[in-house]
């Protein structure tokens, strides 16, 4: 099942759910929307993105050669995710999209910080859906070491409805699974099997796919979970806050498309996993999209 999204600006706005740091650049509604992550997982909220937005542009930056960030120190993800938020805004963008939970979780307030622009994270809005979407008032989060660890969730939740539960779980294996193309392989349904035993058999009824890689492990993860629980993805409710912030702002823009997907590592695996989810909107060949980059340099 696939959970529901905010779907009122200004009702989110006014509850407190949804920062919004920055102004939107005079005369800058043509300009292209930056989207980063750690890796691939960021082609979800992408895709998401297209499919809501098709006439933006979308500047994609993904750290294919330092991924993944869950693992690593707070101090770290903070470094690594201004470099990709100073590398975007170098290229003028009229907003930004973390499309990384982890990132989120430890680094939203100091890329806010950084950027001229208003920055989207995938935290907030994606907690105000599992929120409204949920009837036994305990969810779970299911994200990396860093994300879960953080508590960001269950903090956000409890501002919204106090006596909420949330049960986290953290599952530092998905990312190198989805990474490598491996949903549909026997490993995928093991480690599925193992992270997620803790959470079923409790009263959740919501569960977060606390990371933006994971909705690429959704079949495996929702066959695991059964049917009763609705799965939270991350991408849907943030480009719904996004899409009605540029609407209310007079942002959205005219004319056709230009895309750009810039890499730190060109692998063939990020080829092989973009043109799977991207190639159908983008209308050309991903390949032809492509260009590998250095950042922090």
């Amino acid at each position: 099942m696939t959970g529901s999204s905010i779907e009122n600006w200004n009702d989110a706005e006014r509850a407190g759910c949804i920062p919004f740091k920055g102004a939107f650049p005079p005369d800058g509604a043509n300009l292209p929307i930056g989207v980063f992550d750690s890796g691939v997982g960021g082609l979800t909220v992408a895709r998401e993105l297209l499919r809501q937005l098709p006439h933006e542009s979308v500047l994609y930056l993904g750290d294919t050669a330092r991924v993944p960030y869950g693992p690593r120190g707070s101090d770290t993800i903070r470094r690594f995710a201004l470099e990709l938020t100073s590398f975007l805004l170098e290229r003028r963008v009229k907003a930004l999209v973390i499309a990384c939970n982890t990132i989120s979780a430890v680094a939203a307030d100091a890329i806010r910080e950084l950027s001229p622009v208003p920055v989207f994270d995938v935290i907030h809005p994606t907690v105000q859906a599992a929120v409204a979407a949920t009837r036994t008032d305990v969810l779970g989060i299911i994200g990396t070491v860093s994300t879960v660890r953080s508590s960001i969730y269950e903090t956000l939740a409890r501002g919204i409805r106090s006596h909420i539960r949330v049960i986290g779980q953290p599952c530092p294996l998905f990312v190198p699974i989805a990474e490598e193309h491996l949903a549909e392989h026997p490993v995928a349904r093991v480690m599925a099997e193992e992270y997620l035993r803790e959470l079923r058999g409790t009263e959740l009824d919501t569960l977060i796919l606390g990371c933006t890689h994971y909705p690429l492990l959704k079949k495996v993860v929702g066959d695991v979970m059964g049917p009763e629980v609705r799965l939270i993805d991350s991408a849907e409710p943030t480009i719904a806050v996004l899409r009605e912030a540029l609407t209310r702002h007079g942002m959205r823009r005219l004319g056709a498309p230009e895309h750009r997907l810039y890499v730190t590592d060109a692998s063939y695996k990020f080829l092989q996993i973009a043109d799977a989810m991207l190639g159908d909107q983008l209308g050309q060949s991903v390949e032809s999209l492509v260009e590998q980059v250095r950042v922090g340099v």
